[in-house]
């Protein structure tokens, strides 16, 4: 209401006010459902003051304000909403389907865009609702988007840099970024004193590479050590951005099998064997070389056992040291990084 009294003096004053103008983010352009999630063709959105019951409040098909949109506004036959602005502030807003059945209705929402205005000079954007550079999203998609490259490992840099995804000079401020936030990115020719001496070189730099990756975060991301990643490939780097490691598959080795008893059980055989015992009684002669000669008494026959053979018998043990999976389930889609 102030803000209202003191355009209405500006007005007074000098005749004509630029108001600034926003919108309210999911009800511009975009298609309206109700409750059960399904598509509305031919909806309605009310917009009304913020505060009141049913007070009217205009509403623009464009930013200037000065042409005018019906109210309520009508959705289109594939439910979208078409192009509409308010003064900033605050608003309220009423959507039903096309035969009156409420599905949504909020009072004091803020209108996003300028924040303020003035005579000619338009305003601010508030840039905590706006993507900035080196925000990431998620796409399922697999071509390219305006004012987004891919995260799939290959290069940015100017018109004459012969970069591999985009070479063009709305990359600077994403190549400033990445040479700034990540040193083990890779520049073409190497790394020289700074990002702007690299980007007039007409240098590439590699951008990070989420092909076949899911994504996790630092293990201190401005706390303490989490030690949460102290049992993987990701160890060693898991402070640093860009860390990347682990593997789909894994082969175990002997280390990593748990103690093991193979059950079965073990055969012995064994073969008698007869001994004759005996002594020697009489000398029988003596070589000239000293050798001596004895006969031997008979003595008695013996006979003891003697294990020869030995088998294991039992369930075969093992494989084919095969590797597994190390994979949750999964669905596969593309990242996107912002200029």
């Amino acid at each position: 209401m102030i803000k209202r009294s003191i355009l209405a003096l500006a007005f007074m004053a000098f005749g004509t006010v630029a108001q600034a103008a926003g919108t309210v983010p999911g009800f511009n352009l975009t298609p309206q459902f109700d409750k059960s999630g399904k598509v509305m063709p031919g909806c309605k959105l009310y917009v009304y003051q913020a505060g009141t019951v049913a007070t009217p409040q205009n509403a623009y098909q464009d930013s200037a304000l000065t042409i005018l949109q019906t109210n309520p506004i009508v959705c289109d036959a594939s439910g979208r909403l078409p192009q509409w602005f308010v003064a900033d502030g605050l608003i309220k807003l009423r959507l039903t389907d096309k035969n009156g059945l409420e599905a949504f209705a909020g009072d004091s929402l803020l209108v996003v865009g300028p924040s303020s205005g003035g005579g000619g000079g338009g305003g601010t954007v508030d840039a905590t609702t706006i993507f900035a550079t080196g925000d990431v999203k998620s796409v399922y998609g697999t071509g390219t988007i305006s004012g987004w490259v891919r995260m799939n490992g290959r290069t940015i840099g100017s018109a004459t840099s012969g970069a591999s995804e985009r070479a063009n000079a709305d990359t600077n401020a994403l190549f400033t970024f990445l040479w700034n936030a990540d040193a083990s990115l890779a520049v073409s020719g190497g790394r020289g004193a700074s990002a702007a001496a690299d980007w007039s070189a007409n240098k590439t730099i590699a951008l990070p590479d989420l092909r076949g990756r899911a994504m996790a975060g630092m293990d201190d991301m401005g706390n303490s050590d989490g030690n949460r990643l102290t049992n993987s490939a990701l160890t060693a780097c898991r402070l640093s951005l860009g860390c990347a490691g682990g593997t789909s598959t894994q082969t175990l080795i002997t280390a990593n099998l748990p103690p093991y008893t193979p059950a079965g059980s073990v055969s012995v055989s064994s073969t008698p064997v007869n001994v004759l015992q005996g002594s020697p009684t009489t000398q029988l002669t003596s070589g000239g070389s000293g050798a001596q000669f004895y006969g031997v008494t008979p003595g008695t026959q013996s006979t003891s056992s003697i294990a020869s053979t030995g088998s294991l018998s039992g369930t075969p043990q093992g494989g084919t040291s095969t590797a597994f999976s190390l994979m949750q389930p999964t669905m596969l889609i593309t990242f996107y990084i912002k200029l």
